[in-house]
């Protein structure tokens, strides 16, 4: 008995060890970390950069703190630059000088404001003093966050307006206090300067990163992803046997969803880029503005073909027996336009005009092509009505020839016999003019003694003829209505794609891309560029 307990006390704590160790094991997701902080530095490698670029500026400004002989001549205050380090560093070269200019711009103002109102109540007593610092203070808060929600001002210098409110604060309240406010605020002050001085070094100077060139190269992206989207759309659509692959469905997907997603990236990028110097060979200003227009043209480009991809997944589908007859004209139609996405794209990255024929001949045909091919299938589009449109007078004569027997048989009394053999489905047409027409002749020959009878009558008759009219109209057209909407969206986007060529060809003229040389490499060096002002520049190669 007492082994058994034994042999079960020695199971337990053997069980609790065991346990308390699976505690302290790492989960999967801990596992995880070192993979995708590796994925991170390996999808953009200019963020571990970044990162040491943040970590080596932030030794720089402590040395201020942390070396006698400089600590002795700045004080305190030398934590301001490391503040400013963190805060103004930024990705970017252009973020960097937006932020920068809007702390030390703000800071100036701030600081010369402080010492007026400074030198105004300076004079004045104690108590008056304090109602002019409170006054002034409730008058410049309540001013400048009023400011702070017009556009222009939200958009490029709402961080410039926080940083005066702070500074402004700090040095206009501490100095009812303290009475070496003067020299605690030109110490700040400089200590700012120096910080933003080692945060421009860092970003202009040492492997600096343009939000002008990413903006660019997002831009040559989105056209190169849209191009795909399409291409793997229409191939998915005519594939001879339906397959449901994840692979597909996702380069679908990526390609047109950041295109969708951009705008809030191309407002910035565009934003930053427009504080950046001209640092590349091409002496003229980059045309930010212009590359948000041509991602506004893409997105309404990149509706059709979120519209194209639904296609693939609505209920009701054409029998892929009738796309065949299609798919021809259909793929060399979608095939011209992923050609000219992907000349635009290319234009833009080499920094040349696009080739006159981007708009070939081959397009063109595709187009008629495809309208032949539909104008030779009109059933699979207009169904029997067409047929039955030719005996359309002929049935409305005989039908209101009927309507005439009901009505005088439904006055008859007794004639409940006559009436319900009156309403039989087989004995009216299913075409709606000829139903019109019935209902028009029945109300003129209705006599107002019998109305409700006849009205009870043609209830009965109207409501199934009509369900039969929208069983018949769907069995006729549900095979190809879907296909029509997928032939009218690849005509949209050769409509759309007009648009997107223009706004690429005026980029291409306020940049003053190189012209196109069938006879030349597109990117051949010292070609030369003719502004409107008639000054002729030299354009280097496209970096």
């Amino acid at each position: 008995m007492s082994s058994k307990v034994h042999v079960g006390s020695t199971e337990m704590e053997e069980g609790l060890r065991n346990k308390k160790w699976k505690v302290f094991e790492p989960s999967d997701k801990i596992k995880k970390i070192p993979k995708r902080l590796w994925d991170i530095g390996k999808e953009d490698p200019r963020r571990v950069i970044h990162a040491l670029k943040v970590g080596i500026s932030l030794t720089l400004v402590s040395l201020l703190y942390l070396m006698e002989p400089l600590f002795k001549d700045i004080g305190s205050n030398a934590i301001w630059a490391v503040m400013t380090v963190v805060v103004v560093l930024e990705f970017s070269a252009g973020a960097t000088l937006c932020k920068g200019f809007n702390r030390g711009l703000g800071t100036l103002i701030a600081g010369s404001l402080a010492f007026f109102i400074e030198f105004v109540a300076n004079d004045s007593g104690k108590v008056l003093r304090a109602i002019f610092i409170g006054t002034a203070v409730f008058i410049i808060g309540a001013a400048a966050t009023y400011i702070r929600f017009i556009p222009y001002i939200k958009k490029n210098y709402d961080y410039g307006v926080v940083i005066f409110l702070l500074t402004f604060n700090l040095i206009t309240v501490s100095s009812y206090r303290v009475d070496s406010v003067i020299k605690i605020a030109h110490d700040r002050f400089y200590t700012i300067a120096l910080g933003c001085g080692v945060c421009l070094f860092m970003s202009l100077l040492v492997f600096p990163i343009w939000s002008g060139e990413d903006l660019h190269k997002t831009t040559v992206g989105k056209l190169q992803g849209l191009s795909r989207s399409i291409e793997a759309c229409v191939s998915e659509y005519f594939e001879e046997k339906e397959k449901e692959t994840s692979d597909s469905k996702d380069r679908i997907y990526e390609g047109y969803q950041a295109v969708l997603d951009s705008k809030s990236i191309d407002d910035t990028l565009a934003l930053y880029a427009n504080w950046e110097p001209r640092h590349t060979r091409r002496c003229h200003r980059f045309p930010c503005r212009q590359y948000v227009k041509v991602g506004a043209v893409l997105r309404q480009f990149g509706y059709t073909v979120v519209a194209l991809h639904g296609c693939l997944q609505t209920e009701i589908q054409t029998p892929r027996s009738v796309r065949a007859l299609f798919k021809d004209p259909c793929i060399r139609l979608a095939g011209e336009v992923c050609k000219a996405l992907s000349e635009l794209a290319d234009s833009i990255s080499n920094h040349r005009h696009c080739s006159p024929e981007i708009l070939s001949d081959h397009l063109h045909v595709a187009l008629q092509d495809l309208n032949s091919a539909i104008k030779s299938q009109p059933k699979l589009f207009l169904g029997s009505n067409l047929h039955r449109h030719n005996n359309k007078h002929q049935n409305a004569v005989s039908q209101r020839n009927r309507a005439n027997d009901v009505s005088s048989k439904a006055a008859e009394p007794g004639s409940r016999q006559g009436q319900s053999g009156a309403v039989s489905l087989s004995s009216f047409r299913t075409d709606t003019s000829a139903l019109m027409e019935y209902r028009r002749s029945f109300k003129n020959n209705n006599r107002s003694e019998t109305s409700a009878a006849a009205g009870a009558g043609e209830r009965r008759m109207l409501r199934p003829q009509m369900s039969k009219i929208a069983v018949l109209t769907s069995l006729e057209f549900s095979e190809a209505l879907p296909f029509a909407a997928f032939a009218s969206l690849l005509v949209e986007m050769v409509a759309r794609l007009d648009n997107v060529i223009e706004e690429v060809e005026e980029l291409g003229r306020i940049a003053c891309f190189k012209q196109y040389d069938h006879a030349r490499d597109p990117t051949a060096d010292d070609v030369r560029c003719e502004k409107p002002a008639n000054i002729v520049i030299s354009v280097g190669a496209a970096e």
